[in-house]
């Protein structure tokens, strides 16, 4: 996933967002807030919480790694941490695990991993529990059962694309699937939300799929290729950071635009104002956020500090639709995406949340004065 920005928060109520222009570097904006009484305050300042990144070649995991870097450096000035350090990997099992065996011998307290398998690290990941330390996984999966995980509830993704579209066409249309990259595990579980949805609209029937590994230019190249065997196209089920480059094919093979799931990208919502001013064109956008770092960060943070964290703490995913369109690209500079920050008391409040089974508020814009 790529095309993203980096925000910070500021909140006058409890889960609600402040709107603001942001770029790539940290600038002023919204902030996730909570209420502080469910923070864990343990002694915290003399540890270190090392992030282990699979890889980094995408603007969407360069912002999330400074979206890391950015909460961990206020942590570190706050005294709650004494070293948060992030190892890349390039997109490799084998040198991920190289980077977190090192991790262990440097007797980190912490690692927060988004894994570039779901079973090849489980090895080195055992023998980190084992030695004791915190095993945060997060974004991804891995099988080895004695981690805790930060995710989306990726399936969940699936379902609100598809009853949009089945809403929209009235339950019966065909369809193109625009996947991420073929073999990683969210790919896998976003595609399998799509196709358990579909089972409920037996008039949707997807006429093909394509990789588009989470970016435009992928996407715009793969849709041109298959347009020209496909028949008339209703809506495109899509992962994030694909939208655009899917509309592009369209318009350049002189077809009319389908309906486009967006992934929350600045260019795939500016392309839908503009095209919602020009003819009236409707959809809808949803995606994870690169500061799903932050919330890595903090619930390893907690769990030193004493808190307790069930085993998975679940992401909301940012829902954007017609109504608040305007508030969130108002926030977005071009090549930026919605990606709101999550601070100590935010997080905390997720973890409660997830502990009591209920659902975290969905992060809703709000537009101030600059």
């Amino acid at each position: 996933m790529n095309s993203v920005f980096h925000a910070r928060f500021n909140c006058k109520t409890l889960w609600r967002f402040a709107g603001c222009l942001i770029g790539l570097a940290t600038v002023a904006g919204p902030t996730v807030q909570a209420a502080e009484d469910g923070i864990a305050r343990g002694p915290t300042a003399s540890y270190s919480i090392a992030f282990s990144n699979s890889y980094a070649g995408s603007d969407f995991r360069k912002v999330m790694v400074r979206n890391w870097q950015e909460i961990a450096a206020q942590a570190q000035k706050d005294g709650l941490i004494r070293e948060a350090p992030v190892v890349s990997a390039n997109n490799s099992a084998p040198e991920q695990a190289a980077h977190i065996q090192d991790m262990i011998v440097k007797g980190v307290n912490a690692i927060v991993i988004l894994a570039a398998s779901d079973t090849a690290l489980n090895g080195v990941i055992r023998d980190a529990c084992n030695a004791g330390i915190v095993v945060v996984v997060m974004a991804s999966l891995v099988t080895e059962r004695c981690v805790y995980t930060v995710d989306y509830d990726w399936s969940a993704m699936g379902r609100v694309e598809i009853d949009y579209i089945a809403k929209r066409l009235k339950g019966k249309g065909t369809l193109l699937e625009i996947r991420g990259i073929a073999g990683d595990a969210t790919d896998q579980n976003i595609s399998d939300g799509i196709h358990k949805a579909v089972r409920d609209y037996p008039g949707l029937k997807f006429a093909k799929t394509v990789y588009g590994n989470w970016t435009a230019s992928v996407a715009r190249k793969e849709v041109a290729l298959a347009l020209p065997s496909l028949p008339g196209i209703d809506a495109v089920a899509t992962q994030g950071g694909d939208g655009y480059g899917a509309a592009m094919a369209f318009k350049a093979a002189g077809r009319p635009l389908p309906i486009i799931v967006m992934g929350n990208r600045q260019d795939e919502l500016a392309l839908w104002k503009q095209e919602r001013d020009a003819n009236g064109y409707e959809t809808v956008s949803v995606s994870a956020s690169p500061s799903v770092s932050q919330v890595g960060f903090w619930v390893a943070q907690q769990i030193l500090a004493g808190k307790q964290v069930p085993k998975f703490v679940e992401v909301p995913l940012v829902r954007i639709d017609a109504k608040d369109l305007d508030a969130w690209l108002a926030t977005m500079p071009v090549g930026g995406a919605a990606n709101p920050s999550y601070n100590q008391a935010s997080v905390a409040a997720m973890i409660d949340a997830a502990t009591n089974k209920t659902v975290a508020p969905t992060p809703v814009p709000e537009v101030t004065k600059q």
